[in-house]
């Protein structure tokens, strides 16, 4: 008989795995973000399934709980969210910097083009002698 706690685990990976390819679905998820928590989503069913592959992983790496194991993989996935997450972010900011200043180029020239395009206009509104 399977252990209560390896069901929830293969449900929990199960359910992990659906809301990820759900959540890519309906396009509220891009691929590149999804990799990672389907890569969890993966080990979490694989430990589940074959908890096996648990403990001889831990042993191989010199881990003596295989839970620990767990509690590094897990810590190391949302590591690897973060950094994504983190380099992404850099690159819209130095996007929405780029803009900024185009946009405030853009502006001023606009004011200059309108300054000159309004001096010809009330040069010929004044009357001759």
């Amino acid at each position: 008989m399977i252990p209560f706690s390896q069901i929830l685990g293969i449900c929990a990976a199960v359910l992990v795995l659906f809301v990820v390819i759900e959540l890519l679905r309906r396009r509220h998820l891009r691929e590149r973000h999804a990799i990672w928590w389907f890569v969890a989503g993966l080990l979490a069913l694989v430990a589940g399934v074959f908890p096996q592959t648990l403990e001889w992983s831990a042993e191989l790496v010199g881990i003596e709980v295989p839970s620990n194991l767990i509690f590094f993989l897990s810590i190391a996935v949302l590591f690897m969210v973060c950094l994504q997450h983190s380099a992404e972010l850099t690159e819209l900011e130095s996007k929405t910097r780029d803009l900024a200043e185009q946009s405030a180029l853009l502006e001023l020239r606009v004011r200059q083009l309108e300054a000159m395009a309004s001096k010809p206009a009330a040069q010929d509104s004044t009357p001759n002698p």
